[in-house]
């Protein structure tokens, strides 16, 4: 993850994008794309918004993951640490034998 939130602030650092890159407007960006994600599944079932939109599909989930490593670093975040929220989800949810 590392590398990636480097390459993100380098790409972000040569365009002077950092002044609009607060926390606000990174959480909305990640909801702004999560949208643009759901739009391709929009009226169709998954297995044809699969067939029609793969590639943006790819390119909509990697502008969500973009935006939520920039706020994760923005926010001194470690996602592989709270990574660890699975083992509250599997006291929460535990399997059904």
């Amino acid at each position: 993850m590392k590398k990636m939130i480097e390459k993100i602030t380098q790409f972000r650092d040569e365009r002077g994008w950092l002044p609009f890159h607060n926390e606000k407007d990174l959480a909305i960006s990640i909801s702004l794309e999560a949208n643009e994600l759901l739009e391709n599944f929009q009226w169709k079932s998954s297995e044809e918004a699969v067939a029609s939109s793969a590639e943006n599909i790819k390119e909509e989930m990697a502008d969500v993951l973009i935006y939520l490593l920039q706020l994760a670093d923005k926010m001194g975040i470690d996602l592989e640490e709270v990574f660890k929220k699975m083992e509250k989800n599997a006291s929460k949810y535990p399997i059904n034998n």
